[in-house]
């Protein structure tokens, strides 16, 4: 039998990428996944994929303490994955209140019904190397100060220390997950490099890269993500694992340059970059790279997927998305 076979596992952001992958995988395994989903996002992975439909569905917010409370309760909830967040860096530049409710408050809601329940037995919190903010030295160590200094990044460095606390406070078994950055179907942010530059070469148009392409970033294929989280919540039972951090990427990273080189050579195409920008975005820090032996060494976690690999099958993904869109009308 699965470690996951009939176990009550709720995931916040299971329409989101990364969530409709990791509710997928525990279906798979046999769990009983309750859903949270504020929004119907027809288009999501989970919905045109048809997940929905071997799941718990709970329509609500997660910025609504009294929802997610009954949720848990009336579920039985045994492990969460909490993963909804407002993750677009625009969005959040834009409009810092709305991703600050969501990404705070929504994860302190989260880890106090966690707190109260009496069922629940493992929390695993996604936070993003976009916590650590500018940092002197790289690649990103766990023992490094959260520095976040946009809206995004400071969202995610205080839901990161949140968590943290209520391990430390009340021995909430929580485990933080920090990964790099994650690529693979389900993206529907076509303002983010790899879905974009996919949407571009499926249209037989040259990619736009809005930097001069340098900056550097680490990318990980969903499933190794998946495998991420899905392990972290596995060790939690163990005392070196509570509490705890955890990076996770490929220690591999490239420049937006070379992402964008790798897909026009993925997709067979004769197409070319085009480079409009001068440095890296406003409201980003140029390079980001984080350093998983923590991860390898405690967890034994490796990725399994090269980045040619990931993206084959990223843009197969792309390639039947955009033609059930195209005969949905």
């Amino acid at each position: 039998m699965s470690d996951w076979q009939d176990k009550y596992v709720l995931v916040t952001g299971c329409t989101g990428m990364i969530g409709s992958w990791l509710t997928s995988k525990l279906v798979q395994e046999g769990a009983q996944v309750v859903g949270i989903v504020r929004d119907h996002v027809a288009r999501s992975n989970l919905f045109i994929n048809q997940l929905d439909k071997h799941i718990y569905i709970a329509y609500g917010d997660i910025t609504d303490f009294n929802f997610i409370t009954r949720v848990m309760a009336e579920y039985e909830v045994d492990t969460v994955f909490h993963l909804a967040s407002q993750t677009i860096v625009t969005i959040a530049n834009r409009s810092p209140l709305s991703t600050f409710e969501s990404n705070i408050k929504g994860t302190w809601n989260i880890l106090e019904a966690c707190r109260l329940s009496p069922t629940v037995e493992r929390v695993v919190v996604a936070s993003s190397d976009k916590a650590y903010g500018p940092q002197d030295q790289l690649p990103y160590l766990e023992e490094y100060p959260l520095r976040g200094r946009h809206p995004y990044d400071v969202s995610k460095s205080c839901a990161d220390l949140i968590a943290q606390s209520y391990f430390y406070t009340y021995g909430l078994p929580v485990a933080i997950s920090r990964l790099v950055n994650v690529y693979g179907g389900g993206d529907l942010n076509f303002n983010r490099i790899i879905p974009g530059t996919i949407k571009s070469v499926l249209e037989n148009r040259n990619p736009i890269i809005r930097t001069d392409g340098s900056p550097l970033r680490e990318y990980i294929y969903v499933q190794d993500a998946v495998t991420a989280y899905l392990t972290l919540a596995q060790n939690l039972h163990r005392r070196e694992v509570m509490g705890q951090a955890f990076n996770f990427g490929p220690h591999c990273p490239v420049s937006v340059l070379e992402i964008v080189q790798e897909i026009i050579k993925v997709s067979g195409r004769k197409l070319m970059p085009d480079i409009r920008g001068k440095g890296s975005s406003a409201g980003e820090i140029k390079h980001q790279y984080s350093d998983s032996t923590k991860a390898r060494e405690i967890l034994g976690w490796r990725p399994n997927w090269n980045l040619n690999q990931g993206l084959l099958e990223t843009m197969a993904w792309y390639s039947n998305f955009f033609e059930k869109v195209k005969a949905l009308g």
